[in-house]
């Protein structure tokens, strides 16, 4: 035990990445695509898993080769740089709020259903418990942010995190999808149906997160990292970027083999573990229930922090976690993040919606990292060809992504 809570707090910056990556959007976006489509949009979950994987990576590199984080980096050395620092304050501010708003909406009502299950008597009073769960949650992850420190907020990340991991990859040994529908999943196809470009908007947004190559630099520089950790930073990566890929697959794999074919729909928030039952028992149920919950805790963190994160990022160059500044906008932020209980608006469909909004600002991002990574006076690695290469093919699916998704908005 001792050995495997070493490795656990062994992850360095790379558990924000799987943080920022899976919360209950991405496990909402993964249990809806295996329910309407089975596997068969695995393929758009490894690109996107290896984009981001090489993206972590070149953020990472890109710091430590050069001190300079990544806004602080676009304002100072892109053409109109300040415009498009601002810009992508803004739109991956936008979405990571959202985010927020939607997970906050998932996590309470999940934590209501576990206790109505237990004390039928709270359905008559759902409105009300929902919203003081929801402010008992927001409140308790504000004030940690307040009086935490980056090593607190990682290791707070390690145990949900890991609860997550385990509980959804538990659930997986209960229902696998059969091996043809994985092989099939990983050929590129958009299904024909109305709604696919929205879901798949939102399943990149949720799984290619511009949040994670943005603050990247800036845990970096809290961990304390310098070039001699550039091999560390590599394999810390391409660790992110495959549990992301594992854990991810997992959920859609549950969803694929024991839902898919069979009519179900996914409205509410008990929809989603309610028709595993004849399936996996109610014992996994309440496993994926668990894991639910520790994939939105996970990312109340990382969601909570961007904005002011960024506004560092881009006055200073440095990860601000202690000013003033950062403490007003993160309160704003986590009330900002009552909206769905206050309002009562459904929980999954909200949580869909405001994933949609993070693909608007990624193609932007791509593009700044691939101009800093290609700076002639920096310093940096001269066999950049694959990383251009990857970069450029993700830009391009990117923008594919967030075209099919405006197509489907305002279809």
């Amino acid at each position: 035990m001792k050995k495997f809570l070493k490795f656990l707090l062994s992850f360095g910056p790379g558990i924000f990445a799987i943080g920022y990556t899976i919360g209950t959007g991405s496990v909402t976006s993964m249990i809806v695509a295996g329910n309407d489509f089975g596997m068969d949009l695995l393929w758009v979950l490894l690109c996107s898993c290896v984009f981001s994987g090489v993206l972590i990576y070149v953020s990472g590199s890109y710091y430590l080769h050069t001190q300079e984080t990544a806004l602080f980096a676009v304002k100072k050395h892109m053409p109109l740089g300040k415009i498009i620092a601002i810009a992508i304050i803004i739109m991956v501010g936008i979405g990571q709020w959202n985010s927020l708003i939607g997970i906050l909406g998932i996590t309470s009502n999940v934590v209501f259903e576990i206790l109505s299950l237990n004390f039928p008597g709270l359905e008559d009073h759902k409105y009300g418990v929902v919203i003081a769960l929801a402010l008992i949650i927001i409140g308790t992850f504000y004030f940690l942010l307040i009086k935490g420190n980056y090593s607190l907020f990682e290791k707070v990340l390690v145990f949900f995190v890991s609860m997550m991991g385990l509980s959804f990859l538990f659930t997986l040994f209960f229902v696998l999808p059969h091996p043809t529908d994985v092989i099939l999943g990983l050929v590129p196809k958009i299904p024909e149906v109305e709604g696919a470009g929205i879901l798949l908007a939102a399943f990149v947004g949720t799984t290619m997160a511009a949040a994670t190559f943005l603050s990247r630099p800036l845990f970096i520089q809290g961990k304390g990292w310098s070039m001699s950790d550039y091999q560390t930073q590599r394999n810390d990566a391409v660790v992110a970027a495959l549990l992301i890929f594992i854990i991810s697959g997992a959920i859609m794999a549950v969803a694929s083999g024991s839902l898919h074919g069979n009519g179900h729909t996914i409205s509410h928030v008990l929809d989603m573990s309610k028709t595993l039952e004849p399936s996996v028992g109610k014992f996994a149920v309440s496993i994926f229930f668990i894991g639910t919950l520790s994939a939105g805790l996970s990312s109340i963190f990382p969601c909570l922090m961007i904005v002011p994160l960024m506004l560092g990022d881009y006055n200073e160059g440095q990860l601000d976690v202690r000013s003033n500044r950062f403490k007003i906008i993160t309160g704003i932020a986590s009330v900002l993040a009552l909206t769905v209980p206050i309002f009562g608006f459904n929980p999954i469909k909200g949580q869909i919606i405001t994933q949609v909004f993070n693909v608007f600002g990624l193609p932007l991002v791509v593009l700044s990292f691939l101009f800093l990574w290609n700076r002639r006076d920096a310093g940096l690695p001269s066999n950049r060809l694959v990383t251009n290469l990857i970069m450029a093919a993700a830009l391009l699916f990117s923008l594919i992504i967030m075209v099919n998704g405006l197509k489907d908005i305002f279809s």
